[in-house]
Parts: structure tokens; C-alpha cells; sequence
């Protein structure tokens, strides 16, 4: 085999790249490890594909079984099946960097395949942008990279800063946040963000820094392309006939410009107008093809044309103002534990919250989630109609996934720890009218489905998407993208966080990068926006209703030694399902920490945690107790103590005298007081005199002269 390494160090890590001849037949391919963290990136392309309107590129991240050193998938399913929401995400982080910087005229068929072949501490999705990186720069593909990408956290305690922390850094040492970021020249292209309440100072210090070791990757990849690098293929470029040059010019230009900046929402007027042309040059004899392709040009220069030369936007908003919002929390039906409904212009967006037990939180079995049990949920929904189109219902698309993902995301760092709210959490939001940016629309109407089921969030979470126009040195950024802004515009920049601080951000761009010093205005922007968001929600619903639905499951929670989790299940699960039998509780959660949670109605469940506290009672020498006496032999007498427990009073803690036989005191059946004497071996021994040194004398007998 045929092998060319090299390596390079980022803070303190070895990054190996190996060139091989294991894939021949790709166009460019690449070996990436950082630890014992391996995976192999392909990209290959087809021949041209004619009358195709898009560039067709496709990232796909496999993660293989074997690399996690385990046999896994389902008891009757044991090879990869339909990638994980973790692969998806990883897939669509390298696809949103990567993207930019390919010639978006190219018609030929791009695929690029990360493959995670093992395992270790480190996370394969920032290998996955590098790997990709080499292999497209290495191959004969065009494409203006590399690029570089970086995971920064910090530590909360401390504020010590990470860089490429590993899984378990990111679990044991409490990152209050973390930072994706991707890139090249100076400039960000990607960026995937959670955090806890972060400052906007603090995210634009981490870009910076970012920058730094995007520059250490790109130099690093320079030298090995300098190498190994193939010669490029020149991209065939579609001709643009001069008739259809002029058939613009003189019949459409104009009325392209009039009918983007008519004041009007969304994109339905503006696909008129294209219809209109491609209609025209089809008469002439022009491929209809590239007519519609080289509208959509226009249609990207016209929208900066009109923000640069007359300082408009299409729907006639200033550049900083939010539009029209609406916020309602609840009375959708009494049946939902909870409902939100948020507008912001043409986007609307309807969010139902489900709660439910522990045993209701999803169980995660995957290469880098095995045994995890997920208790915060949001998913995301894209009918067809909400962008008045048809199409298919049902299901979900990597699309989707993103979505839901990225507003999970910005809620998690607000929803309660299980200790203070023990329920599974689930939000579904549906997107019924679309004109930009519906995941941050799903995160506002998240927040007050949460708030009117009475959850207790720390802070509201409210969303913003800002863009940016640029023009050579020339900048406008944008607040509220709709419509064209969002897909003409060079940058959709996604923030959400609540009054104190960020608590997500996902940016992708269509040009090559955004400098530092935009992203530090657009962030602004973000922050004034979502101020005034949060302000219309409060005034519909300013912090959690005080009561849950009474249509939610009641939940009590309990926690009990460790070593008495056996005695709550039993032999078999006796003990617990005898419980649930009993009192018609839906379910009880024993965790290996000792935490109960008991799922039921409110009467049902506190009957079950009373017998389960009295199942577990831990009682200890000096308390008093009330008993019956149950049974009475020659050496004392047998009293019960509770459902569960029994006690021994021995004939000695009777009486502070001798006493010959314990029936001459007690007859069976008699209620006593006595305190707890000694425990051992879960064994109760149980004294009368320590408390009633009389008992006797009363009862008849008298100490000995």
C-alpha cells in the first residue's frame, strides 16, 4: 500500500493526515486521525449533468458500528441502518462550510463521504470538515479551499478555555459553552454554537481566536497540496447567449426591480416575474434552462443593488426593524399540556408541548450515545403547504433534523434539571406559513408552550436571523431576513438566547466568508432584536403558569440508599409491580443513584411513594416510635413497627428490673411506645423502659426488694 503522512499539532493534539492508495477510484481521499478517533473522507464527481437547475452536491457521514469496538444496532438488526440525528447534524456542518466554495454553476454530481472507521475521545465532526477539506484540495475537483475548523469551549468554573475538548472533557468539566467555527483567510463561513447564556463580546473574542487556528489548518493543508495536490479541472461554464442579455435588459430589468421593491413579503411575486422571462426567451428560442438559471443571477444582483445604490429592502423595512409580531400562550385545547403560537411577519409557527414520565425519555444506542436516556426533546416540521407548494407529508428530512436540532439547542440551557422537574419534555413545532427563518420562530413559540405548561424555565428564549449584503468593501447587514434576503442573501445568522446572554447560534453563508468586524454588528443587531421579541412575548405571558395541566402525568420523586433499590424492585420485580398493582400508579423509575420517580394521578402516585418511603424508612437508635404487639415468646416480644418492619422488644427492655416472662407485661395486639435500641444487620431492636421505665409497675409487677 502506498502511503504519504503528515502531522501537525493544535494545542497540544496531533492531527495525522495519510494519503493512500485505498480508494483509487475516488477523485481525492484522505485518512484523518486526532487520539484513537479515525475516519476516511472520499469526494468524487460525475460526468456533467445536462438541464440540471442546482449545483448537486451531497455530504454523507456514516458511522460505523465496528468503530465504537461494539457489536450494536437492535437484538434483530446488527449492520447500520438510517443515519443517527448525530450524523445528520455532523453531515450538514461539513456540507454548510464546505459549500460556499464551490462554483455554484457547476452541474456536475459532487459527493463527499466521511466515514468515522474508529472511535476514541475525539469528536469526528471537526475531523469531518478538515478530512473533507483535504480530500477536495488534494483532487482534481475545483474548489476554493481549504478550509479550517475548531471546537472552543469553556470551562465554567474557571474560565479556562478548551480547544477540541473531547468527549469526555465536554461531560466532566462543565462547559458553559461551545464553539464550532469554520473557515478561511481571516473570515468564518460556519459556525454551530451552544451555550449558557454567553455574551455577545465573549462568542466574537472566540471567533477571533478561531481565526488563528484556521490559519495554522490552512497553511498546514497549502504544504500538502503543494505536495500531493492534482492539477484542477476547469468547471465548464454555461454560455450565456447575448439574446438573452438583451431580452433583460430591455424588458426586464426594470420590472424585475419594481416587483422586488414593491414592499411586498416573500418570493411569489419575484418567481411571477421569472416565470414571465423564461417564458419570453423560450419563444425566442433560448434554453429555457439556462434562462431560469441566469435570472436567478439577476435576481441576486437587483437585491444588492437595491440595498447598496438605494438603501431598500424588498418589503420596505428599514435594515434594523423586526416585523410585526404576535405571541399567544395556550388555548389551543385543554387536552395539550401546553401550546405556544408565535408570528413574525409571514412566519407562523404553532409548538405543542407533551410531558411525561422518566420511562418516556428517548433512548439513545448510538456510536458516540450508547445507553443515554434523553429527556428534552424539540422536534420541527415543514408541511409543504406552509410555503404553498405540494409535496410529500409526513416524515422528516435532514432538513428538519437541523432545525429541530438547532431550537433544541437554544432551549436546553433553560429547561430545569431533572432533580427540580422530573418530567420528559417534548415540543413539536409545526411551521404553517414560512417567510424565513422558522427555527428561530420555533424557538419563540417553544418558550411559551413551555410557559403555559407551567414548566419552569430559567429565562424566555426568543430567536432572530440576521443577513448581510456585501459588496466588495461595502456591507449592509440586515435584521428580520425574509424572503429573497434569505435566499439571496450572502448570510443567514441564526441567534437565540434569552435577556442575559446567547444560548445558540448556526450561521451559513453563500459567499467565502464574514469578517470578524461584521458578525460583531450583526450579533448586535441580534441581541436588540431579540429584546424585543422577548418584550411581546412577556406581555402575553411573562414567566410560568404556577400549575401544570391537569392533563399532565403527576410525578413525585424520591430518592432512597443505593443498597435498598433491590428491596423497592424484589425478587423478580415483585415488590414494585405488587405497588403499581395496588395503587394504579402508570409507572415506577428506580435510577442505579437511588432516584424514584412515581408517574401516576396525584392520588395514585401518593399512595405509592407512601408505601415506598415506608418500605425504605431508615430508622435510627433514640427515635420513638408507636408499635403493636404482634407476637410474644419466651425471650420478648415481636412488635410492629410499620407495613414493612418488625422489631424485637427483648425481655430486658421491658422493664429496668428482671422479668421472667414477657406475657406477664404485653398481650398480643397492644399498642406500645418504645425507642429504637440498636440496628444491625437491618435488624430493629426496640426498648419500652428507655422511655417508660414504669410500664410494668403499672401493669401489676414490681421490682424485686
Amino acid at each position: 500500500m502506498q502511503s504519504k503522512k503528515f502531522s501537525l499539532d493544535i494545542a497540544g493534539k496531533t492531527l495525522t493526515a495519510e494519503f493512500t492508495d485505498l480508494a483509487t477510484n475516488a477523485n481525492g481521499s484522505v485518512l484523518l486521525s486526532m487520539g484513537d478517533t479515525t475516519i476516511f473522507v472520499t469526494a468524487v464527481k460525475s460526468e456533467r449533468t445536462e438541464n440540471l437547475h442546482y449545483f448537486p452536491l451531497s455530504v454523507e457521514f456514516e458511522e460505523k458500528f465496528y468503530a465504537a469496538g461494539q457489536i450494536l444496532g437492535s437484538r434483530f438488526m446488527r449492520r447500520e441502518g438510517k443515519p443517527s440525528d448525530e450524523a445528520i447534524l455532523s453531515a450538514r456542518i461539513i456540507d454548510r462550510t464546505i459549500r460556499p466554495l464551490f462554483e455554484q454553476s457547476n452541474r456536475q454530481d459532487i459527493q463527499v463521504v466521511v466515514s468515522v472507521l474508529a472511535l476514541g475521545d475525539e469528536d469526528p465532526d471537526v475531523l469531518g470538515v478538515i478530512g473533507a477539506s483535504l480530500a477536495l484540495a488534494t483532487s482534481d475537483i475545483p474548489w476554493r479551499g481549504p478550509v479550517g475548523a475548531v471546537r472552543i469551549g469553556r470551562r465554567a468554573s474557571d474560565g479556562e478555555i478548551l480547544i477540541n475538548p473531547g468527549y469526555q472533557d465536554r461531560v466532566a468539566q462543565e462547559l458553559d459553552f461551545e464553539v464550532l467555527a469554520c473557515g478561511k483567510d481571516g473570515t468564518i463561513n460556519m459556525i454551530e454554537t451552544n451555550a449558557h447564556e454567553v455574551t455577545e463580546p465573549d462568542l466574537i473574542a472566540v471567533l477571533g481566536a478561531s481565526c488563528a487556528l484556521h490559519a495554522q489548518l490552512e497553511q498546514w493543508q497549502h504544504d500538502i497540496i503543494s505536495q500531493i495536490g492534482k492539477t484542477k479541472i476547469e468547471t465548464v461554464r454555461t454560455v450565456i447567449p447575448s439574446d438573452l442579455v438583451d431580452l433583460y435588459s430591455n424588458s426586464f430589468k426594470q420590472k424585475l426591480f419594481a416587483t422586488m421593491f414593491s414592499n411586498r413579503t416573500g418570493k411569489a411575486h419575484i418567481y411571477e416575474c421569472k416565470k414571465e422571462f423564461v417564458a419570453s426567451a423560450k419563444e425566442s428560442g433560448i434554453d429555457i434552462g439556462i434562462a431560469s438559471d441566469w435570472f436567478e443571477t439577476q435576481i441576486d444582483e437587483t437585491l444588492h443593488e437595491g440595498a447598496f445604490n438605494h438603501l431598500i429592502r424588498p418589503d420596505g423595512r428599514d435594515f434594523t426593524t423586526v416585523r410585526e409580531l404576535y405571541a399567544k400562550a395556550g388555548g389551543m385545547s385543554p387536552v395539550l399540556h401546553g401550546s405556544g403560537i408565535f408570528y413574525r411577519g409571514g412566519t407562523h409557527i404553532f409548538t405543542a408541548l407533551t410531558l411525561g414520565g422518566p420511562e418516556a425519555a428517548l433512548q439513545l444506542d448510538t456510536i458516540e450515545d450508547r445507553d443515554v436516556k434523553k429527556r428534552f426533546m424539540h422536534h420541527y416540521n415543514f408541511p409543504p403547504y406552509s410555503v404553498g407548494e405540494t409535496g410529500r407529508v409526513g416524515g422528516f428530512n435532514r432538513r428538519m433534523t437541523g432545525h429541530g436540532a438547532l431550537a433544541e439547542k437554544a432551549l436546553a440551557p433553560v429547561i430545569p434539571k431533572q432533580a427540580d422537574f422530573p418530567y420528559t419534555i417534548r415540543l413539536v413545532s409545526e411551521t404553517l406559513s414560512s417567510n424565513g427563518s422558522s427555527s428561530m420562530g420555533s424557538v419563540c413559540a417553544s418558550t411559551l408552550a413551555l410557559m403555559d405548561g407551567g414548566v419552569p424555565l430559567l429565562r424566555p428564549v426568543a430567536g432572530i436571523a440576521i443577513g448581510v449584503l456585501i459588496n466588495g468593501d461595502d456591507y449592509t447587514v440586515m435584521t428580520d431576513i425574509q424572503g429573497p434576503e434569505d435566499e439571496f442573501g450572502d448570510m443567514d445568522l441564526k441567534v437565540a438566547g434569552t435577556a442575559k446572554g446567547i444560548t445558540a447560534v448556526q450561521m451559513d453563508v453563500k459567499i467565502a466568508g464574514i469578517p470578524i468586524n461584521i458578525l460583531t454588528e450583526a450579533l448586535e443587531k441580534a441581541r436588540l432584536a431579540r429584546l424585543r421579541i422577548l418584550e411581546t412575548m412577556a406581555l402575553e405571558l411573562s414567566e410560568p403558569r404556577a400549575n401544570l395541566s391537569p392533563r399532565a402525568p403527576h410525578i413525585i420523586s424520591l430518592q432512597i440508599l443505593p443498597e435498598q433499590i433491590r428491596l423497592v424492585i424484589g425478587s423478580g420485580g415483585k415488590t414494585i409491580h405488587k405497588i403499581k398493582y395496588d395503587t394504579g400508579v402508570e409507572e415506577i423509575t428506580v435510577e442505579d443513584d437511588g432516584s424514584v420517580f412515581i408517574t401516576g394521578t396525584k392520588e395514585s402516585s401518593e399512595e405509592a411513594a407512601a408505601l415506598i418511603q415506608s418500605l425504605t424508612k431508615v430508622y435510627e437508635v433514640g427515635e420513638e416510635l408507636e408499635v403493636t404487639i404482634v407476637k410474644i415468646t419466651s425471650f420478648g416480644a415481636f412488635a410492629k413497627i410499620d407495613e414493612q418492619h418488625e422489631g424485637l422488644i427483648h425481655v430486658s427492655e421491658i422493664a429496668p428490673f428482671r422479668i421472667e416472662k414477657p406475657s406477664d407485661v404485653l398481650t398480643t395486639g397492644e399498642v406500645v411506645k418504645v425507642a429504637v435500641s440498636r440496628i444491625e444487620n437491618q435488624k430493629i431492636g426496640l426498648s419500652i423502659k428507655a422511655i417508660d421505665p414504669e410500664f410494668a409497675v403499672r401493669k401489676g409487677l414490681q421490682p424485686p426488694q
